[in-house]
């Protein structure tokens, strides 16, 4: 088995309905986006899902593989004290990446986290509805440079194709957070250059250009995608796959991209 299914999400919290109420109609292209990701998901019959998180325990010097048996959320401070999930960890595949990153000498360290960020559960709460036995693993990224990000996408790729299971990978993240005078990170007008430069380099399945953009331009966008996004492009190195742009909309002065990639 091997890797049969690849996107990009974003992790807003008013995507659950509990938590957006109203202003989810505001982002109904994303969340018609995540429905139709969800039904193609559902289609590959997963075993596990990798999913990449910008919002866990980071370090800056190694990536994260937070190894738990069982995991668990909590929106309590989103105001949701209703919304309650559990998924099932997958232990041996989080042994083996660890095995790999130690033969390769490679920065990353073992965590134990049962409870959930929303960069992973925003996207698991749309894309497990149909699921109930799916095995997770979360990853997180850290702050090494952009091609330590690729390569340790590359890592994952060997693990997966070695794998006796079939694997899903989401790469969660929102894209600028300055595209408006209210966003987050206040108006930034490298932030709408970033977002148009991302899709672009995606839209031609280009890596290294992502790992060659200015710096300055990715630091203005105050994102939280880049590096997962470059993991989730090291995992699809050499892969032949059809980029399809589901969704890109930021009412809120924050980018969010849904996306698949077809193999």
């Amino acid at each position: 088995m091997s890797l049969v299914f690849a996107a990009i999400t974003p992790h807003p919290p008013i995507l659950i309905p509990t938590i957006g109420k109203t202003a989810l109609k505001k982002i109904d292209k994303t969340k018609k986006a995540m429905e139709e990701l969800e039904e193609a998901l559902y289609a590959t019959h997963p075993d596990v899902i990798i999913i990449i998180s910008p919002h866990g325990s980071l370090f800056s010097d190694a990536f994260t593989i937070n190894n738990c048996p069982e995991y668990t959320t909590d929106l309590r401070e989103f105001g949701d004290l209703s919304t309650k999930l559990i998924f099932k960890g997958d232990m041996s595949l989080a042994y083996h990446i660890r095995t790999s990153t130690k033969n390769n000498h490679f920065p990353a360290v073992m965590i134990s986290e049962k409870v959930l960020d929303h960069g992973s559960v925003v996207p698991l709460f749309y894309l497990t509805k149909h699921l109930p036995k799916i095995h997770v693993l979360q990853l997180g990224f850290c702050n090494l440079s952009w091609k330590n990000h690729l390569d340790f996408g590359v890592l994952l790729k060997d693990q997966i194709e070695n794998s006796n299971q079939r694997i899903a990978i989401i790469a969660s993240g929102d894209m600028s957070h300055a595209l408006t005078t209210d966003a987050p990170a206040g108006f930034n007008p490298n932030g709408e250059k970033f977002d148009k430069k991302i899709q672009e380099l995606l839209e031609a399945g280009n890596a290294a250009g992502m790992i060659q953009m200015d710096n300055q331009l990715v630091a203005d966008a105050a994102e939280c995608g880049l590096r997962s996004i470059l993991m989730l492009m090291g995992v699809l190195q050499n892969k032949k796959y059809t980029y399809k742009k589901l969704a890109y909309e930021a009412p809120f002065g924050v980018g969010y991209l849904t996306a698949e990639f077809i193999f």
